[in-house]
């Protein structure tokens, strides 16, 4: 993806929320896929990509009231958190939406000026007959998908159909699994095409041991996904960004010293900023 033409990018993982601390681990990994006790609990982040004079927006999050409703213990309002990293959400121009489940398509009118970036097939997903069955909706929030769809007819979505190039450096590439049209992003650094993975996979331990999570639409996409994540990396596991795992937070350093929540994932893991 890289040549003397293309530029590297500074990418941040925005910390927002996270689960009780107690989550049990069972419920991370398809039912009979994990023998362990323990707890694991997860961590909500949307994703930062600039440089070159652009500045693009990965996800959107949520905010209080799906944090009270779902129970999850709302950390910073997105919107908030972008502002402490320099990035008024008005006036973003382009926002990637991974997918359309609550925790990455909320606060969608907060990017008044954004062109949002969909997969045709997520669109389908999200509006087709599968929503009528429960397991399928229950991750998806009305109001989300309503607001998607005015976007549409306003003509603030672009929608993509498979793999495509957003802007030099930044592509996406359809993987599905997770949801109908979950798409990941691969991202020229200064040390290599990091995949910002989303939901793709949302531990690096369900990659490694071939073990879903359990909100899956197509088991057999989610695990070709992870191989074609893997490909896109290189091989390179500093190189693959899972979409909830707290170990991310641990392994990359901070942005700025006396700002926890917001992570440097173009520095090498552990590097001194």
């Amino acid at each position: 993806m890289q040549d003397a033409l293309t530029p590297f990018y500074e990418v941040l993982a925005l910390r927002y929320a996270t689960t009780a601390l107690d989550r049990p681990r069972r419920e991370n990994f398809f039912p009979g896929m994990d023998l362990h006790d323990g707890v694991m609990p997860l961590d909500y982040f949307i994703w930062v990509i600039r440089g070159d004079g652009r500045t693009v927006v990965v996800d959107t999050g949520f905010g209080e009231a799906q944090a009270l409703k779902r129970g999850r213990r709302l950390l910073h309002d997105p919107v908030a958190l972008l502002a402490q990293a320099g990035i008024r959400a008005a006036d973003v121009s382009d926002v990637i939406l991974t997918h359309l489940h609550y925790d990455h398509a909320g606060g969608l009118s907060s990017f008044p000026k954004a062109t949002f970036h969909l997969q045709d097939d997520e669109m389908r997903f999200a509006t087709g007959r599968q929503m009528c069955h429960a397991c399928m909706s229950a991750p998806f929030e009305c109001t989300d998908v309503v607001e998607t769809v005015k976007l549409v007819f306003d003509g603030r979505v672009r929608f993509h159909d498979g793999d495509a190039t957003l802007l030099p450096g930044i592509e996406l590439f359809r993987v599905g699994g997770h949801s109908g049209g979950l798409q990941v992003v691969r991202v020229a650094t200064r040390r290599g095409g990091l995949v910002l993975a989303s939901d793709a996979f949302h531990f690096n331990e369900n990659r490694l041991r071939r073990a879903p999570f359990p909100i899956v639409h197509h088991v057999g996409e989610m695990l070709e996904g992870f191989a074609r994540c893997e490909a896109l990396a290189g091989g390179r596991e500093d190189l693959l960004i899972p979409g909830h795992d707290p170990d991310v937070t641990r392994r990359w350093p901070r942005w700025r010293a006396d700002v926890a929540d917001i992570i440097r994932l173009d520095a090498e893991p552990g590097e001194k900023i």
